[in-house]
């Protein structure tokens, strides 16, 4: 197999399957049916493996990989599941922090292509399958796998795991899910398997009595991760990530309590050693010290709330690179962004991005110093122009946004 045959094999996945992260809602296909039927025409991998399933609106990602960081010093072999991509494909599967091997993805497209007619998954369903396939044939000991939109009716709630969590509930994909918290809830809630314990890290009253009375009906026992106490830090440096490393204390413990060898020293170095273990990116990422960069994937409005109040807290002045996706409530966005900062708004490169000249008049009512790009990359490379010593770039407001930023700069 040479690269081009690989990059032609994900494309062929990126046309042929409806994709979500690109297109939108009218790529999501919810229930369980063609994810019950793939499992079933590949001799159902899932059930060979231990699984750990993490749902929530934010936090996800980070839980995942400090839990798969964590275990992963306590000596196993970790399988972990996460989405989207920033980059490349393959950091959808990762085993002990490693891509998914680009040869078995090629190969395993190929038996894509030869599903019965009656099988038409969507893009995140053939990535589900993709990875059932290999943590199965690489033996892990456990994977972790995040779910991709919602819960109850999202391809990975067709896992029987060990345990699961939900890191919070907040307004996102509304045009999917529910246009409160509560309806949003009771759709992450979805996960909540029959005498399987679920962990809670959201704070919200409604929102905890929301998963505690589906963990009643389910027989499950329900820990709230907001009440552990905890002096452990990560390498992840988002002040949110303290409201995660809860939720992954509250994992740990439930894991310990069916005979998981974890001890606190692997628990401490794990949370330390995250991006080292896991090569995760994205999250309160220091691209480089001078000038000093940050980008975080942040993108639905608590998120934002989230990052934007750390940058706040921040005395340099700013310049910040920001892009956003067709759905995004622009003047809600407008009404959080930080102080002392001079704006670049760029479109994402995807079919969902959303060009700044489409809500510019938002811009011009909101009274900020911004200009407007094409691309991220020109937005990056102005604020970089126009920096002065002891002043910061931040690029923000989009998976998308970042994972483009990410795969022009990183190897530079």
């Amino acid at each position: 197999m040479t690269n081009h045959e690989y990059q032609e094999a994900v494309e062929w996945l990126f046309v042929q399957a409806p994709n979500y992260q690109i297109d939108g809602k009218k790529a999501y296909k919810p229930g369980l049916q063609n994810i019950t039927k793939l499992c079933d025409f590949f001799g159902n991998p899932q059930e060979k493996i231990k699984m750990i399933h993490i749902g929530g609106t934010n936090g996800k990602g980070s839980t995942s990989n400090m839990l798969a960081s964590v275990l992963q010093e306590s000596g196993y072999t970790i399988g972990l599941y996460n989405s989207p991509h920033l980059i490349d494909f393959t950091e959808r599967i990762k085993v002990n922090g490693k891509n998914c091997d680009k040869e078995f993805v090629y190969h395993f497209i190929q038996k894509l292509k030869n599903l019965p007619s009656d099988i038409r998954p969507s893009f995140f369903e053939f990535t589900t399958i993709m990875a059932f396939e290999y943590f199965a044939q690489q033996e892990v000991d456990f994977a972790i796998m995040e779910v991709g939109l919602g819960g109850r009716l999202d391809s990975t709630n067709i896992i029987n795991p060990l345990v699961s969590a939900i890191t919070n509930v907040a307004l996102d994909h509304q045009n999917i899910l529910g246009n409160t918290v509560e309806e949003i809830a009771t759709e992450k809630a979805g996960i909540i398997k029959e005498n399987t314990p679920v962990i809670s890290g959201d704070e919200n009253y409604a929102v905890k009595i929301i998963i505690a009375n589906k963990a009643k009906e389910k027989s499950a026992e329900f820990i709230d991760a907001t009440t552990i106490n905890s002096n452990l830090k990560s390498d992840l440096k988002g002040n949110y990530q303290q409201k995660n490393i809860k939720v992954v204390l509250a994992l740990i413990h439930e894991l310990q309590k069916i005979g998981v060898q974890i001890l606190e020293k692997d628990i401490e170095s794990g949370l330390l050693n995250v991006q080292k273990n896991t090569n995760f990116l994205g999250r309160w990422y220091e691209f480089s010290k001078n000038p000093l960069t940050i980008c975080d994937t942040g993108h639905n409005q608590a998120g934002l709330e989230e990052v934007f109040a750390q940058l706040n807290t921040l005395p340099e002045h700013k310049h910040i690179v920001l892009g956003f996706v067709k759905d995004k409530k622009i003047d809600e966005v407008l009404k959080i962004l930080p102080q002392n900062s001079t704006y670049y708004f760029a479109k994402p490169y995807v079919n969902r991005g959303r060009h700044p000249k489409d809500y510019e008049d938002l811009l011009k009512n909101s009274k900020i110093s911004y200009k407007i790009f094409d691309e991220v990359q020109h937005a990056y490379l102005s604020a970089k122009q126009n920096i002065k010593n002891a002043e910061m770039i931040f690029i923000g407001g989009s998976n998308f946004v970042v994972g483009e930023f990410l795969e022009k700069n990183l190897q530079k």
